[in-house]
């Protein structure tokens, strides 16, 4: 999975960026301090992979991963040149989703680029920008294709009819996400590498007053904005989680205790952007290796098994399963077996999530 971080400048982007990959960004009290754009890999924190880690005594453990993209601030313009964000948005064409981070503090030490606290105002600059870039996108794709119908085939055809459609619909203000598409035309949109057809998932940068609650009238505004769109927002304190990036596990959850939070903004990010993209975890476990894997809600267990090689899917036989639940509860997986909570699933099966599986395949297949 793989996540656009956007916003503008000075609203906590690269801090929460930094902390959250503990990659180093430059971060600085300046609209433009972050040229290059950055790529961190996350570890997806999983209780349910340590549990088995610790069971099996596994010569290695491996957590699922997010790939974090950070980009310049954009600013009002950027698709116009303005700023530096403009020149990155093509950093963030081949993300899963966007993280669009909305500033939802106050501090007069910290500069507001467009001079005040206005969350709704910051996301329509941003969704104006990262729209016009997509026009741009569209308007070279269009004439690219109207060449290209002289063919008449069929293929190009339905493409430029969808390329069409998309561009009117920026034209006249509209995300491309919220535009009505088939299942075909839905295959076609994902080769245009389009930002804003993407979904959408507001971090709200608040501050430490703002703890243990996480909220304030700011956080307030973007969560219904985030209702209407059919999207969610979540509270994060970007300052927070750069000190507790410093702190080993152990103090973590004491800081954690002593601001009376539970768990690390990090973790309510990406449970989030699990929920926003219909992404699932299963498990696999042994002696050489306890492994998390993510896959689609819905995946059956072939398409399971092909994530991790596709001999597996190819030449899938049958899944063995258990539930983590049921492994957690009895203690190991003699105990499960013997219980008879083990269970031997053929091709319809449909993955759930914390399933631990053991493939059976024939590579001859």
């Amino acid at each position: 999975m793989k996540l656009g971080i956007v916003g503008l400048p000075n609203v906590g982007k690269s801090t929460l960026f930094n902390a959250i990959t503990k990659a180093g960004a430059e971060c600085a009290n300046y609209p433009f301090c972050t040229i290059d754009p950055n790529v961190g890999v996350v570890a997806v924190p999983d209780k349910r992979l340590d549990f088995l880690d610790n069971l099996y005594k596994s010569k290695r453990k491996v957590y699922a991963t997010v790939d974090f993209v950070d980009i310049a601030g954009l600013v009002k313009g950027a698709s116009k040149g303005e700023g530096l964000g403009n020149q990155f948005l093509s950093h963030i064409r081949e993300t899963s989703a966007i993280v669009h981070v909305v500033r939802c503090f106050e501090n007069g030490d910290i500069t507001h680029v467009e001079g005040a606290i206005d969350p709704l105002r910051d996301i329509e600059i941003i969704e104006t920008e990262l729209m016009l870039a997509d026009l741009e996108t569209m308007t070279k794709k269009t004439e690219k294709l109207q060449k290209d119908m002289k063919s008449k085939d069929k293929n190009i055809v339905a493409e430029k009819e969808l390329a069409d459609k998309v561009k009117e619909h920026l034209e006249a203000g509209k995300p491309v996400r919220t535009l009505s598409v088939t299942e075909e035309e839905k295959e076609i949109l994902k080769n245009f590498f389009l930002i804003t057809s993407k979904p959408v998932l507001y971090a709200c940068n608040v501050g430490e007053n703002d703890l243990p609650l996480m909220k304030n009238k700011f956080t307030e505004i973007v969560e219904q904005r985030a209702k209407e769109e059919g999207y969610e927002a979540i509270p994060i304190c970007a300052k927070i989680e750069a000190e507790l990036s410093e702190l080993s596990d152990s103090d973590q959850k004491i800081f954690l205790s002593d601001l009376g939070l539970e768990e690390p903004g990090l973790d309510r990010l990406i449970k989030a952007s699990y929920h926003l993209l219909g992404l699932i975890t299963y498990l696999t476990a042994g002696e050489d290796e306890c492994r998390a894997w993510t896959i689609k809600k819905g995946f059956l267990a072939p398409q399971a098994a092909g994530v991790i090689h596709t001999d597996f899917e190819k030449g899938f036989i049958r899944a063995e399963v258990m539930a983590f639940d049921d492994i957690f509860r009895l203690g190991n997986e003699k105990a499960v077996k013997e219980s008879g909570h083990l269970k031997s699933e053929g091709k319809d099966y449909e993955v759930k999530d914390g399933d631990i599986i053991e493939f059976k395949f024939n590579v001859s297949k």
